[in-house]
């Protein structure tokens, strides 16, 4: 389980967060723009260092100002999908894929075993030697999310994670994207502005309000505050939209286990 208790002095707020993820569990992050959704991303993958908190999963702490504990970020072990996606652009897509695991020096034959699997898990085969400047929305962002599982994480963090692929391949990417993250069977946080990504690949909503979680919980009971005037306006008209939240997942608890900031 990944638990997160984390204090940041941000320019207009406070933020103090308190939040847990089970494994196989994806929690999506909702709210206004400058909550601070993506601020939370970048202290739990240490792009950002918390002012005072601790970041655990399980028993691994990699955060605590009360032990002098702050695992740099590439040894924190996890895959970070950025709303830019923040691809190479002079790379190519195995390139790309490959670029963590060079850092961490691994073996080329061990390179290119898991670059290959993760390229053909992601239908990307076939564009291997492409650079990614000329791929589509879609493609780029599995190349993304190729590029952060290869590093086999123990937590995925999503930020936007559809926003730039076109309206007309989101349903397919959509469905792609949640098989993925439900066969990786790690604590997923994904931030999300819309409505059908958050019911789809969310099995809880965070509502984050000026740095403070105001609502966490099933998505039809977060969705049901519409006294709240940002869920009044996300939720729209009706229960959900039309929309329905999938289904429950399976217990994985016993299983092996442009940085913006908003």
């Amino acid at each position: 389980m990944l638990s997160v208790h984390a204090v940041r002095q941000l320019r207009d707020f406070v933020l103090d967060i308190t939040l847990s993820v089970q494994c196989g569990e994806t929690l999506v992050l909702i709210g206004e723009n400058g909550a601070g959704k993506s601020t939370v991303l970048n202290l739990i993958s240490g792009i950002l260092t918390p002012d005072r908190g601790e970041i655990a999963l399980g028993e691994r702490a990699l955060f605590s100002d009360a032990k002098k504990i702050d695992v740099p970020a590439e040894s924190r072990k996890i895959g970070h999908l950025f709303q830019s996606y923040a691809l190479f652009p002079h790379m190519t897509v195995a390139e790309n894929v490959a670029f963590g695991l060079k850092c961490r020096k691994v073996s080329r034959s061990e390179i290119a075993d898991a670059v290959g699997e993760q390229l053909a898990a992601m239908h990307l085969s076939d564009l291997a030697d492409v650079n990614v400047g000329r791929l589509s929305g879609g493609q780029r962002q599995r190349v993304a999310l190729a590029r952060a599982l290869v590093l086999d994480p123990d937590i995925l963090l999503l930020d936007e994670p559809l926003a730039a692929v076109d309206m007309r391949a989101q349903t397919a990417m959509r469905k792609e994207l949640r098989d993925r993250i439900r066969n990786a069977g790690i604590p997923c946080i994904v931030v999300t502005h819309t409505l059908r990504d958050a019911l789809e690949l969310g099995d809880r909503l965070c509502l984050i309000e000026e740095g403070r979680v105001v609502a966490d919980g099933a998505p039809e009971e977060v969705l049901a505050m519409r006294d709240n005037g940002f869920i009044a306006n996300f939720a729209g008209p009706g229960p959900h939209n039309g929309f329905v939240p999938r289904a429950p997942i399976a217990d994985h608890s016993q299983g092996a286990p442009d940085s913006r900031t908003l």
